[in-house]
């Protein structure tokens, strides 16, 4: 037998899994890691936690499926992207990483924004604005605040690259990656230099991976010490994977234009697959080679999604899901007169404003925690149909979504999705898109299918279909109304 290893390094924690060349999955381990939270929306991970989380849950996954490691041909691995380290020459860190979700470097993604560079028709088709989530903003962050980190950083990459150099001892960054948020243009001469000159850091190019290898391709083999920490044959080669809601999409199976992609976890993130280019304002992208060779991708997130769940959970003790489940499908759409925002970590698009915050509208002594559980997903189904619109605007209709992550676990939450998007939801046999994407890439690698499309074909495998309720769907034609309107009147009441 072959098996191919594949790690997801989330926002909560990492999961090492272990599959076969028909996409069954023979052992799954995660151990979780610490985000620390600060003020200004800050969110920090120490990646040496990363490594470490590595190595435990791929010794647990290899014990719990009795694979033989001799049998692992190839690892792939999907990590939440824009999480930025700043990395000394031994590939140790100089500083907690900046999580994806953070967005302390507003006023820096201003300043890329001003720059007018021709790398920025991305952002909106050129009008911008530009998110303080991204690569550039954080590097320029660290420039003007920690001069000393980044004057010693021998490289700025991200969560994906740090792996691969403990796997390999090679600095390679992902095109997956660089081409969704660092500014690289695979179709249009390769990194965006006259940008970062614009910003008066051009040392910042020489600080980036010197290689760009796309998803699917052969970075190298394991280093001997990472062999000997992981238990695996050094000739295991390490196949480049990317940012977790993209390799998702091929864990999904959306490759064909007009698919469209949701990928659920702590944030939503819904791609398109296009066969030429689109930019407009309210649309990330489109970006080429990303995924497939030859094919764009369109972009579109929300920041807070199922972290928003969480928070509700540490507000309150816990959650009871099953529960609250029970009582939430049991309300109305509307939740007893409840509207929520769901920009409690700001908002990532059509907007693209950090300073934007959650609002929860209509609360009455009578409301209990599963009419703000419903409210919860009803807001984040508002925020994903206002996607959509956005995508509808610049010319791209989907007439499907095809879901993975933790939400599609929800039946209540795929019906609201249905519902406020009056799309048909699918749902694959496994829902774990990062890491079965992961799996494809890593088959690829290895040799066993020539393109990526012969590997979704072996080894991702249908499952379930939501279809809106055309009821519900009018009924939530109504309250997204009200919900459009509750941005910019939250906006001038907040002063931002």
């Amino acid at each position: 037998m072959a098996y191919v290893l594949t790690a997801d390094g989330g926002t909560e924690s990492l999961r090492a899994r272990i599959y076969d060349l028909e996409g069954t999955c023979h052992g799954s381990v995660s151990v979780p890691y610490e985000t620390q939270f600060g003020p200004g929306a800050r969110a920090e991970q120490d990646p040496a936690d990363w490594w470490r989380n590595f190595v435990e849950a791929t010794r647990g996954v290899l014990a719990e499926s009795s694979v033989d490691p001799a049998e692992v041909e190839a690892i792939a691995y999907a990590t939440t992207s824009c999480t930025v380290v700043a990395l000394d020459e031994e590939g140790q860190a100089l500083r907690p990483a900046i999580l994806w979700m953070d967005v302390r470097a507003g006023e820096e993604a201003d300043a890329v924004l001003a720059t007018g560079d021709p790398a920025l028709r991305l952002n909106g088709g050129g009008q911008g604005p530009v998110s303080a989530e991204w690569m550039i903003p954080k590097a320029l962050w660290l420039r003007r605040h920690e001069p000393e980190i980044f004057a010693r950083a021998h490289r700025i990459c991200e969560y994906q690259d740090f792996l691969t150099y403990q796997l390999t001892g090679e600095w390679a960054a992902s095109l997956d990656n660089a081409g969704l948020r660092w500014h690289y243009r695979n179709d249009e001469g390769g990194w965006a230099e006259s940008l970062v000159d614009a910003l008066g850091i051009p040392e910042l190019r020489e600080k980036w991976p010197p290689r760009v290898v796309a998803p699917g391709e052969v970075i190298g083999t394991l280093s001997a010490r990472a062999a000997g920490e992981l238990g695996l044959p050094r000739a295991v080669k390490v196949v480049q994977g990317g940012a977790d809601a993209l390799i998702g999409m091929i864990g999904l199976g959306v490759a064909r234009p007009g698919q469209l992609a949701l990928i659920t976890g702590s944030s939503h993130l819904q791609f398109g697959v296009t066969e030429s280019p689109l930019s407009a304002s309210g649309v990330w992208g489109s970006y080429a080679d990303i995924v497939y060779p030859g094919r764009f991708i369109v972009e579109g997130g929300q920041t807070s999604t199922g972290s928003i769940i969480n928070w509700l959970g540490r507000l309150t003790g816990g959650l009871d899901y099953e529960e609250l489940n029970a009582k939430a499908a049991a309300l109305e759409p509307g939740a007893e007169g409840l509207i929520v925002q769901d920009h409690f970590q700001g908002n990532r698009t059509p907007y693209t404003d950090p300073h934007s915050r959650g609002a929860i509208l209509g609360l009455t002594l009578a409301h209990e925690k599963h009419h703000l559980f419903r409210a919860i997903m009803e807001g984040i189904g508002f925020g994903t149909r206002a996607i959509l619109n956005a995508f509808s605007r610049a010319g791209y209709e989907a007439t499907e979504m095809t879901v993975g992550g933790g939400a599609s676990a929800s039946d209540l939450w795929m019906q609201i999705h249905a519902d406020t998007s009056g799309l048909p939801i699918r749902i694959p046999a496994s829902p774990d898109a990062p890491s079965t994407g992961s799996a494809v890439l890593a088959a690829h690698g290895a040799g066993h299918f020539a393109s990526l499309d012969e590997g979704i074909a072996a080894m991702v495998r249908p499952g379930r279909q939501v279809d809106p309720d055309p009821q519900a769907v009018a009924r939530y034609e109504e309250l997204y109304q009200q919900y459009e309107a509750l941005y910019p009147a939250a906006r001038e009441v907040l002063g931002r």
